[in-house]
């Protein structure tokens, strides 16, 4: 029998809308180590998985034999119902300009509109895994995300199988520029676009958040410690509750005008907030902060400045040693407020 500390066996079930990133997820994670298959017909996958002890990644879509939502679901409430899994659905997708211009590049047809124009198949695909989508541990909106990010960003959910913590809530930490869109898969959402902008800054308008001299500027304004502390009143009341809830994946994000200075600069703050209060309960032994953390800089990554590390990766351990590996010094702490 399996007792409490041995490692669940993880069954991701990954679907979407086609030209959305499934075939690149199940690649991804066929490149970890899991058995990766892709539409074989939905009654067979929980023979697969009886007939098999390793890690198991399965695609389905529209074009799966006997294809239908309900049973999809069914299957994982019987897999999660199955003690030693720890089955998960990924919905991978992008929006209708994006497919559509993947569909011209590849000159391919919509496997639902084989004679017909392309936007009628994506529809009739959308309305045929709505549920799915609704019902996903992970949604992926692969809209502006490059090959080598969706990579990333599988690798960090499903690549330390055996880390310490790895079931635990994902929290993503993302600072963003409102002009550039709301991250679409974002939790929480905060705006730091009325603290003062460093940009007006001649002298630090070149650098980012990630400067001391940035985080020192938007700290002088009188409403940042306040503002600071009601965004963790708030985080503090709904992580505990996600964690009770079973959710996988959390996303708290904060934006700002351009992306590059107070929004960087208080994901910053946040990050070693919580990382400070992980280690307190930790040390403490309560058990009430369960989580992992990593942060993301979406228009810093897009820029490229800086190094690569910098932008996205796990938060560093109180012990000082990243989760991740680089070479540049850590990020800018936070500041007491």
């Amino acid at each position: 029998m399996m007792t409490e500390s041995e490692p669940q066996r993880r069954i991701i079930v990954v679907t979407g809308l086609s030209g959305g990133g499934k075939s690149s997820v199940l690649r991804t994670l066929e490149d970890l180590g899991y058995e990766a298959v892709d539409n074989p017909p939905l009654p067979m996958i929980e023979e697969m998985v009886s007939r098999s002890d390793r890690r198991l990644a399965v695609g389905v879509d529209a074009r799966t034999s006997g294809f239908d939502a309900s049973v999809v679901l069914d299957t994982l409430a019987r897999l999660r119902a199955t003690p030693g899994l720890r089955p998960e659905l990924v919905y991978a997708w992008a929006d209708e300009t994006t497919l559509l211009r993947r569909y011209t590049e590849t000159r391919r047809r919509h496997p639902l509109a084989p004679q017909g124009p392309v936007t009628d198949g994506i529809a009739a695909e959308e309305a045929l895994l709505v549920r799915l989508h609704d019902a996903a541990d992970l949604v992926i909106d692969t809209t502006d995300l490059p090959i080598a990010g969706l990579r990333r960003l599988i690798e960090r959910h499903y690549g330390n199988e055996d880390a310490p913590g790895a079931s635990q809530l994902m929290v993503s930490l993302v600072s963003f520029a409102y002009p550039r869109g709301l991250p679409r898969e974002a939790d929480l959402v905060f705006d730091a676009r009325f603290l003062r902008n460093p940009h007006y800054d001649p002298i630090l308008r070149g650098q980012t958040g990630l400067d001391p001299a940035v985080g020192a500027y938007v700290e002088v304004d009188p409403d940042c410690g306040a503002y600071f502390q009601r965004i963790t009143d708030l985080v503090d009341l709904v992580l505990p509750r996600f964690v009770q809830e079973g959710k996988k994946y959390a996303t708290i994000t904060i934006g700002c005008t351009g992306g590059r200075h107070r929004s960087v600069y208080l994901i910053e703050k946040l990050a070693a907030y919580l990382a400070a209060r992980l280690a307190a309960d930790q040390a403490a032994g309560t058990g009430e902060a369960s989580w992992r953390l990593h942060v993301s800089h979406r228009e810093l990554a897009r820029e490229t400045s800086g190094a690569a590390y910098e932008m996205d990766r796990s938060v560093p351990r109180r012990d000082g040693i990243a989760h991740g590996s680089g070479s540049r010094p850590a990020p800018v702490q936070a500041q007491e407020a």
